[in-house]
């Protein structure tokens, strides 16, 4: 797409934006997410950190995308100035998850600015990064920034953008950032990172600075109902132990902070439906005549009164988690789900005129064997005989900083299998579908991964990014790292 026509694109969903903060300051900065723009203003992080910056009197700051693929590889532009991020002394990526990190390399690299760490001089502009990713492993990350907020950015993110944009050079600015709690400086600190930020609850909550119809969660307002969670699953990042649990948000600062115009609100958090108010938030919400859509439901949480509150919110498929296709293996990852909750689950929602049950679970989970799929088969069809029934399937990847770090990759081709199993004996019984397995290998080299990994990841993703890409330039990098063989993919 030539230039012209991108700023056009620009423009035009410019146009359609309600909301957004305008600032002036001496110091601007590229406010960069490494997705498309739908995906990019559907993250609460990222418009949260915006609002942050806008709203501190000595930073301003300008929003980038990964451009789309029908904007075909032209250099992003800032949405706020049409500027290319080399413009810009600091730029800063929300990142999310391991997979992003291409979508990093090629905002850098089409802009112009060298994305190895290494290969950048003083001249080119400060790269810093946070986000989701760093409660789990930035070590792939940090091959790309100069610098990485860990945790919750709130009380961080304007204190560091003022070090940087005041340092006289980037060493200086390295130097004093190394000093400061819960910032990770590769360059100071090696592979010792820094513990994540916890944000006083004072602060909380987030919500959405813009709102517009051209995202995946299209003209949904967005707000944190909690944070964190108090529960003890095995295999995720925000368990208990991970930030010190969960921090309620008040009803009553949630129902107040939702604009009275709003007819479609998202609640947001690791385990909203933990929340003690949360039925009467959502029937309270329904009443007001908005649809709501709920981030997390967990099916020992499901009640009459809730499902009745979600009903009237416009719901119209219940999506819960089921986690492991086996009671055991449930009960391996300390989860709570029972058959019986996801028997209520199904009941509730046939009662409730919902149009389906979700479900969501992973394979290839640690101890994992066919007789647990055909559990699964025998345990969903059952179900399906009450209330039509979705599958939806996600490999399991370890993530570091859980209890199951380290545990290997099931194999490409021993998910396919189970998959094929799964799908084979509720044909015409459930929807089963699922994320790629190939690439779910892809994320777990990531996320157990380490700079080597990222610096292979950048070359995959600049020879053309496909899965023959990654797996060439993985298998090369763990070729060199013996201890590490259990990640070696299963032939394919």
């Amino acid at each position: 797409m030539p230039t012209w026509e991108n700023q056009e694109t620009i423009r035009a969903r410019l146009r359609k934006e309600r909301g957004g903060v305008s600032a002036q300051a001496d110091t601007t900065i590229a406010l960069a997410y490494p997705s498309p723009y739908h995906t990019g203003m559907s993250s609460l992080g990222f418009q949260q950190v915006y609002k942050l910056i806008q709203r501190s009197g000595t930073i301003a700051c300008a929003r980038a995308f990964l451009p789309d693929e029908s904007q075909g590889e032209p250099a992003p532009l800032t949405y706020e100035h049409l500027r290319p991020l080399s413009h810009y002394p600091i730029v800063a990526f929300s990142v999310a998850y391991e997979l992003e990190l291409a979508g990093l390399v090629h905002m850098l690299e089409r802009s112009g600015i060298p994305s190895l760490r290494a290969d950048r001089d003083e001249d080119a502009p400060f790269i810093l990064a946070g986000g989701p990713l760093t409660f789990s492993n930035p070590l792939p990350l940090a091959a790309f920034a100069d610098a990485i907020v860990m945790g919750e950015a709130e009380e961080l993110v304007v204190p560091v953008l003022e070090i940087i944009a005041g340092a006289p050079t980037k060493a200086a600015a390295l130097a004093a950032l190394a000093a400061v709690p819960h910032v990770f400086v590769p360059e100071h600190h090696g592979a010792s990172m820094p513990s994540i930020a916890k944000c006083d609850t004072a602060l909380l909550p987030a919500s959405s600075a813009i709102r517009t119809p051209d995202t995946e969660l299209s003209d949904m307002f967005l707000i944190e109902t909690e944070r964190g969670c108090s529960r003890m699953c095995t295999y995720c990042v925000m368990r208990r132990s991970t930030n010190g649990g969960m921090r309620l948000v008040s009803k009553e600062t949630i129902l107040g902070t939702i604009p009275e115009d709003c007819r479609r609100v998202g609640l947001v958090g690791a385990a909203v439906s933990d929340h003690p108010k949360i039925a009467e938030i959502v029937r309270s919400l329904g009443e007001r005549g908005a649809e709501v859509g709920l981030s997390s439901l967990r099916p020992d949480r499901l009640s009459e009164d809730f499902v009745s509150a979600l009903a009237l919110a416009g719901y119209r498929t219940l999506t819960t988690a089921m986690d492991g296709p086996s009671e055991r293996l449930r009960e391996s990852l300390e989860r709570r789900a029972k058959v019986k909750h996801l028997r209520r689950a199904a009941e509730l929602a046939r009662a409730h005129g919902m149009k389906r049950l979700k479900l969501y679970l992973m394979l290839g989970l640690p101890s994992e064997t066919d007789a647990d799929i055909d559990e699964c088969v025998s345990f969903v069809g059952e179900l399906s005989t009450v209330v039509p029934i979705a599958l939806g399937i996600a490999p399991f990847c370890a993530k570091r900083n859980t209890p199951l770090d380290g545990q290997p990759f099931a194999g490409i081709d021993v998910v396919s299998s189970r998959l094929e199993r799964l799908r084979r004996g509720l044909r015409g019984r459930a929807d089963v579908r699922s994320t790629s397995v190939k690439w779910a290998w892809v994320e777990y080299v990531l996320a157990q991964g380490g700079v080597a990994e990222g610096r292979a990841l950048r070359e995959a993703a600049l020879r053309g990014g496909s899965f023959a890409h990654y797996k060439a330039a993985f298998e090369a990098t763990l070729a060199a790292k013996p201890a590490r063989r259990s990640l070696a993919i299963a032939p394919v």
